[in-house]
């Protein structure tokens, strides 16, 4: 039987850690305490996935770790069938997908997070154009693919988002300064992946379970929202 996991309470953030190539990686993210894992379906990417590969990792999964597969502007039929085969839990939309195709994939029983920039379009100004389930705010200065680029940004400019939505801080986390981007924003939850590897696609789980550690040592004013339930 598998075990439970799902490890956040009231006082801190969840957290998602996303680009998860290997099963095996995955599993110990979750049992260090992650409450998402994130896998990329967008081929450009180094952290790329294949549906049999994503099918590997979610059946391994402990109970209660939510499965989230990202995406880059793919068509509707297409991210239905990854996500029915690989059983996701959430689809993240990476691109610059209209509100039409959260709608849609939300209405055929998807949960939709979609991802907001402060640099780019979709802009965090767009938030109230969109019925996604939550939102990952990131900056978007220079990227080109799907997070793991390892680039901060002022984090505070996501107050907007966050006033309409579950929020997902992203964008250039680490160990280091997952604490202080946790105090400007105060986010529902989490997402990193650069931050704690050794190579793309390659968790270092001492990187893991020092990000996690900070996170829960990060106390907030308020205890947030769940975005992954």
């Amino acid at each position: 039987m598998k075990s439970k996991a799902g490890n956040s309470c009231d006082g801190y953030p969840q957290i998602k850690v996303c680009g998860l190539t290997l099963a095996d990686e995955a599993v110990e993210c979750a049992r260090l305490g992650a409450d998402a894992i994130g896998m990329v379906f967008y081929p450009p990417s180094p952290r790329n996935v294949s549906a049999k590969a994503a099918r590997e990792i979610g059946a391994n999964l402990p109970r209660g770790v939510r499965k989230v597969g990202v995406f880059v502007d793919e068509p509707f039929v297409q991210i239905m069938n990854i996500a029915q085969l690989c059983g996701l839990d959430f689809v993240q939309l990476h691109g610059c997908e209209s509100p039409e195709m959260v709608d849609a994939l939300q209405s055929n029983g998807i949960a939709v997070i979609k991802t907001l920039f402060a640099k780019k379009r979709p802009f965090l100004s767009e938030a109230g154009d969109y019925r996604a389930s939550a939102f990952l705010v990131e900056g978007g200065a220079g990227e080109s693919l799907p997070g793991g680029t390892g680039l901060g940004w002022e984090w505070s400019k996501a107050d907007n988002a966050a006033a309409l939505r579950p929020c997902i801080l992203a964008g250039g986390l680490n160990p280091e300064n997952v604490g202080e981007a946790i105090s400007q924003f105060g986010p529902d939850a989490v997402d990193v992946s650069s931050g704690v590897e050794s190579a793309p696609g390659r968790k270092d789980r001492d990187k893991v379970r020092a990000f996690i550690e900070a996170v829960r040592n990060t106390k907030l004013r308020s205890a947030p929202g769940r975005v992954f339930k």
